[in-house]
């Protein structure tokens, strides 16, 4: 699509030294035969594909070298207006601020010589009439006068025509009339609707997909140094559309885009240097030229260079310069890197702590459609950071961003129904969100799905599905599920019992932090499970698990668990040195409820056992109740 940008766009080399023959060096060589030529080969290059950004350089940069043949030049034009033609090429210095300005002026000109059926003035008129140049912004008028220059035989007119159709710019969008008119145009010899009709083959708009003519026109574009085409082109050869796949030509031809000063092409090629793509990671050149890119005004570039700033990738770490250039893209409204300050304030990098401003920074990109903003949003209202507490609302948020597809707010959304956070509790609607964010590749959410197949919440009972699901997350380096994954291998729980690999996973999930691993582990040393007795090893684990430090994921729901195990290490110990009745019964109490560790009915019902064995009536209450539940009597 052409550019309604009025300004930028690379130089014309063949263009220059065909000006500098037209124009000369004095203003004795300026008459009508060489403004007459001037204004034939600004048309024709208009018909050939250049835009009104691309036009604006070929006169002002190309053309009229000094203020003074400007100046002349307008005079003669002012002086001569005996033909429609220098009427609209009057406007057109008024148009582009060469030598003039004066906006209104440029589209009084431009109505003159378009209500005399010129063509080229047509489409400037309907320019200025889509843009609000010069005149309030009509695009019905737009598309009128872009219909009139095709009228009137204009190639330029052609293409714009059908850019209207496209995209509903004063007329009903009507996507194969569009390819109508870029097939017409194209056929004119204009390039950029050439380039139009490559999109529409590679999309499917108003003609069926085909990547390969896609392919093809580009390819031809491209030959023709059409940046757009070099760029589009490069993506092809990045996604495998219409071509094989091959990344270093994709590389090149981005770099041949940005060398023509292609600032979409510039980001592409960053990226490639800042992700490997087609060539080697180069983060000092990524962040070179996030820089320049930076510098220019570009946004997207802005919070990137603030992102290498605050990691240290490319450049050295400084998180003051993190700041500026995030706050610098968030006024320019980039909307993750109003995210980025959100995350900037909320844990104080490079920033005092502001849990007020982290909010209305979430708030802010949230409100743009920022998913990451979404939740985080979310997060806030739900634990009140930078605001009350909402549930409700955190809730509401949570939902809005899972349902548009971000994957730790549907884990977050199945916890909500789990719980009854902001809701009512529903176990089937949080099995299905944690298994719509299992399936997505959340260890949180894998594990829990692991929780409800195994204990039959929301869903049948189905230990095989449980193992499963806890081994998907203790692979994704889930600690609870590492826990859970060793107690299914100790109790043959949908897979064969295995008492090595219980003890492994058990040291694997206590490595990682886990409080009731760690426990276990010592378990497991003590008796001998998976592994050879070492009381003191084992008793050194109970110590360290009593008297953890460990900082508590609440995620986990390890809080439960660490304000009693310093009572259920006691208790070990007593029943480990003197293999006392009342100890051996606390803990069958402790694995029946769940208090200091997971509950664990099989490993109650062993300490009850054992406890009844030694003549402690409790205890063989205890154990005439689990048998009567397990139809043993």
């Amino acid at each position: 699509m052409a550019s309604n940008q009025k300004y930028g766009s690379p130089s014309n080399a063949n263009a220059s030294d065909q000006v500098n023959q037209v124009t000369g060096s004095s203003i004795s060589l300026i008459n009508f035969l060489d403004v007459d030529k001037l204004i034939a080969f600004i048309i024709k290059k208009h018909d050939n594909g250049i835009t009104f950004d691309q036009a604006q350089q070929l006169i002002s940069k190309q053309i009229l070298q000094t203020n003074q043949t400007t100046d002349q030049l307008i005079k003669w034009l002012s002086e001569n207006q005996d033909k429609t033609q220098y009427i609209w090429f009057l406007g057109l210095f008024y148009y582009y601020n060469i030598g003039v300005e004066d906006d209104i002026k440029a589209f009084e000109w431009f109505s003159k010589a378009a209500e005399d059926n010129y063509s080229i003035a047509q489409v400037y008129l309907a320019k200025c009439y889509y843009d609000g140049y010069g005149t309030t912004c009509n695009i019905k008028l737009a598309f009128h006068w872009y219909q009139k220059s095709v009228e009137n035989g204009s190639v330029i007119g052609q293409f714009y025509l059908g850019n209207c159709y496209e995209f509903g710019i004063g007329t009903v969008q009507n996507e194969k009339e569009s390819v109508n008119w870029y097939n017409i145009a194209a056929d004119n010899g204009n390039a950029t609707a050439k380039f139009s009709l490559a999109n529409c083959y590679r999309l499917g708009k108003g003609v069926d997909k085909d990547e390969i003519k896609a392919f093809n026109y580009y390819e031809t574009l491209a030959k023709q140094e059409f940046s757009d085409a070099q760029l589009q082109l490069g993506g092809c050869y990045q996604l495998g559309d219409g071509v094989r796949q091959d990344l270093r030509k994709s590389f090149e031809l981005y770099m041949k885009s940005a060398k023509q000063g292609y600032i979409n092409a510039q980001s592409q090629l960053i990226y490639c240097y800042d992700f490997g793509f087609g060539t080697e990671i180069d983060r000092k050149k990524a962040f070179k030229l996030y820089k320049i890119a930076a510098e220019k005004g570009e946004n997207f570039a802005q919070n990137s260079l603030g992102f290498l700033y605050e990691y240290g990738e490319g450049t050295e770490m400084n998180l003051e310069k993190a700041i500026h250039w995030y706050n610098i893209a968030a006024e320019n409204g980039n909307i993750v890197a109003q995210y980025n300050l959100g995350n900037c304030y909320n844990y104080g990098k490079g920033v005092e702590k502001n849990e007020r401003k982290a909010f209305e920074y979430y708030k802010i990109a949230a409100e743009k459609g920022d998913l990451d903003a979404l939740y985080q949003l979310g997060y806030c209202f739900d634990k009140g950071i930078g605001t009350e507490i909402n549930k409700t609302i955190a809730f509401e948020l949570y939902k809005l961003a899972a349902v548009k597809g971000y994957v730790d707010a549907q884990y977050q959304l199945g916890y909500c129904y789990y719980e009854g956070i902001g809701t009512e509790i529903d176990k089937a609607n949080a099995f299905e969100y944690y298994k719509i964010a299992a399936e997505n590749g959340n260890n949180y959410a894998q594990n829990s799905l692991g929780f409800l197949y195994g204990n039959g919440e929301g869903t049948k009972k189905n230990l095989e599905k449980a193992f499963y699901w806890y081994n998907k997350a203790a692979e994704n380096g889930n600690r609870v599920a590492q826990y859970s994954l060793g107690e299914c291998y100790e109790l043959g729980n949908g897979v064969k019992k295995d008492e090595i690999k219980a003890f492994e996973y058990n040291k694997k999930s206590a490595e990682n932090g886990h409080i009731s691993a760690k426990f276990q582990l010592g378990y497991y040393y003590v008796n001998g499970i998976g592994t050879e007795i070492d009381k003191e090893k084992g008793f050194e684990l109970y110590n360290e698990a009593a008297g953890s430090n460990i900082q508590v994921d609440p995620i986990e729901n390890d809080e439960k668990l660490a304000s009693d195990l310093g009572e259920v290490n006691n208790w070990y110990h007593k029943a480990a040195e003197d293999d006392n009745k009342l100890p051996l019964f606390k803990l069958g109490n402790f694995y029946e409820l769940g208090k200091g560790v997971c509950k664990n009915k099989v490993r109650a019902f062993e300490f009850y056992k054992k406890s009844a064995d030694q003549g402690f009536s409790d205890a063989q209450y205890k154990v005439d109740t689990f048998m009567n539940e397990l139809g043993l009597k």
